[in-house]
């Protein structure tokens, strides 16, 4: 490969709501730049894993350098990052952003902005990003182009008097991408190609054969095979075993220079060692500022995960190292309970963060598991002036310690067509949400509100959902810490505590959560030979109860005829019994149990 001059390369990415078509431009931009041969192309094709491609949703955000031979004749080099939808996976696509120059908007033409377009455009104007908007799905009967142009113009505020109108899954259009890609979209800023390397870590992943592989993006310098590289946060030092471009095959080339991305491989072992935003230099001559690097992914839900058969700890231990290998989003640390024995302590960017790591570890690993409530991450001041933080609401200190609580708050966006307003404002108001503004474009309406984060993990994304029809969009961000009056809310079956369904509520909603609890476990739990209570508590104090009656064997059976004192005298030889027996008896909670009454609902 010859070296591209800089004037004649494209970074750019693909950013869109959930579903709007990016993974499949991608494949048709793969398909007519002939990276690909026919016979290697498949539906999807930068989505590796099985979860991304079976719900049609992007995780990761990939990567593809693309040759093109545009209409005037010259030969130019394209890098695109297809990057996720998901509200979840947002920090993904911020890292994507900063190492590129420009964006392509993707708009489906029959549903027009949602909230993850919204979400995803700003990060890429405050990058300082060209855009070039893309009409998707305009073969489509539902599709109505010139009222998704004025939306855009309405709602986004970019021109979209020559936004392009393509359909990616036809191939009808995509030609013109290409062609704006390279006159609408600049060239990567100055870079010096003698000056010392800088280099920014766009991310890491894990492969079986290679070790760890990185990729960065160029911004001075070079990077050649056998340099010895710096990575400048962790001062961690390595020899470049091979520099490669991504095709979306691995192709190995003898250099990158500035503007460029690509991937390299240095022995390293470990994924942890690669921190994603840290700037790479030369060992020798290292270059004087740092880049500035993204935030690090701030874990805001956590959960417990423990296996149904004890045995299995070791492997889920091994499991969720490997996977912790490839996702450095994702936290954890070894916990016990009483209910569950040993597991660990989780900690993700979201619930679907959430789940998708539980179904790789059941996929990928064979494990059976079972999750607790999850919740947030509290703030508590102590009455004695310390502050610390509160994972596990199992964990929560003594009432008379605690000298306030706080919780994470959100501002959530949220885009409806105007039918389904009243209950979406109604289901806000009752997660104790403060409505912010409402705006009206055409037959949408779009609600921005303050709530607890509290609130919105439980099931608040499947409740949006189902009120409107699938038809609502929901994005948020985390606004910072609010103090609220929050209580520790315990179940207690038989008066035991149970550790793995105790959680912290706020104080107007925890009966209506006790008793809904208590309700769902009555039926749960099987009868036993004694009478079971089932509480739920606040401090001492019993806010809700069920009982579970016990089973009765008909002692009186065999005793006919005769005094009446015979049958009460055995009756009450069985209530001493059935009294012992409680006082000593243990309750089997079936693992179903913790499982069905953990998906709580309203």
């Amino acid at each position: 490969m010859t070296q591209t001059p800089r004037s004649h390369i494209r970074n750019f990415s693909i950013v869109a709501h959930i579903d709007h078509g990016k993974s499949t431009l991608a494949d048709r931009l793969i398909q007519m730049t002939g990276s690909l041969e026919e016979r290697e192309m498949k539906e999807q094709i930068l989505d590796a894993m099985d979860i991304e491609r079976e719900r049609g949703i992007t995780i990761k955000a990939n990567t593809v350098r693309l040759e093109y031979d545009a209409a005037d004749g010259e030969h130019y080099v394209l890098n695109l990052i297809d990057t996720p939808g998901h509200v979840d996976f947002a920090y993904e696509v911020s890292r994507s952003l900063a190492a590129c120059e420009g964006s392509l908007l993707v708009v489906d033409a029959s549903q027009g902005v949602e909230a993850q377009t919204l979400a995803n455009v700003y990060q890429a104007i405050d990058n300082d990003h060209e855009i070039v908007t893309v009409l998707n799905k305009v073969d489509l009967p539902a599709a109505d182009v010139e009222r998704v142009k004025a939306q855009v113009e309405e709602v986004i505020g970019l021109d979209a008097s020559d936004a392009i109108e393509i359909s990616a899954k036809t191939g009808q259009g995509v030609d013109q991408v290409l062609e704006a890609i390279v006159r609408h979209l600049p060239p990567p800023a100055e870079g010096e190609r003698d000056a010392p390397l800088k280099a920014l870590l766009v991310d890491s992943w894990y492969d079986a054969y290679l070790g760890v592989v990185v990729l960065v993006r160029i911004v001075d310098g070079q990077m050649k095979k056998g340099q010895t590289i710096r990575m400048m946060g962790t001062g961690a030092k390595y020899q470049v075993d091979r520099v490669a471009a991504l095709t979306p095959k691995l192709v190995v080339i003898p250099e990158l220079g500035p503007g460029e991305i690509g991937v390299f491989t240095a022995s390293i072992k470990e994924v942890a060692d690669t921190r994603v935003g840290d700037t790479i230099t030369e060992d020798k001559r290292p270059t004087e500022k740092m880049l500035p690097g993204f935030k690090p992914a701030q874990p805001v839900v956590f959960c417990g995960l423990f296996p149904v058969d004890a045995a299995d700890f070791e492997d889920l231990r091994a499991a969720i190292g490997k996977l912790r290998l490839n996702d450095a989003s994702f936290s954890y640390e070894m916990e016990t309970s009483a209910a569950l024995g040993f597991g660990f302590r989780c900690g993700f960017l979201g619930l679907l963060h959430l789940e998708i790591i539980q179904e790789r570890l059941a996929r990928e690993f064979d494990l059976d598991l079972i999750a607790t409530a999850p919740s947030v991450v509290y703030r508590m001041t102590l009455t004695d002036g310390s502050e610390t933080e509160l994972h596990n609401p199992a964990d929560m200190p003594d009432v008379v310690k605690i000298a306030t609580i706080e919780e994470p708050w959100i501002k959530a966006t949220i885009m409806t067509p105007d039918d389904y307003l009243g209950a979406i404002l109604q289901l806000c108001q009752e997660r104790r949400g403060i409505q912010t503004d409402l705006a009206y474009g055409g037959s949408r309406a779009m609600v921005t509100y303050e709530l607890p984060l509290n609130e919105v993990v439980f099931d608040f994304y499947d409740r949006l959902k189902s009120i409107s029809k699938g038809y609502a969009s929901f994005d948020y961000q985390i606004e910072g810490y609010r103090e609220g009056d929050l209580v520790k809310m315990s179940i207690l079956v038989n008066e035991e505590p149970v550790d793995a369904l105790s959680m912290l509520v706020h104080r107007s909603a925890a009966e209506k959560r006790g008793r809904v609890m208590c309700e769902k476990l009555k039926d749960l739990i099987p009868r036993h030979m004694f009478r079971i209570p089932i509480q739920a508590a606040i401090g001492g104090k019993v806010i809700a109860r069920e009982t579970i009656s016990a089973m009765r064997k008909d002692v009186t059976a065999k005793c006919y005829g005769g005094d009446v004192t015979r049958k009460r005298k055995l009756l009450e030889k069985q209530k001493e019994g059935k009294k012992k027996m409680r006082q000593f008896g243990r309750v089997e909670i079936p693992q179903e149990a913790f499982i069905q009454v953990l998906k709580v609902d309203s």
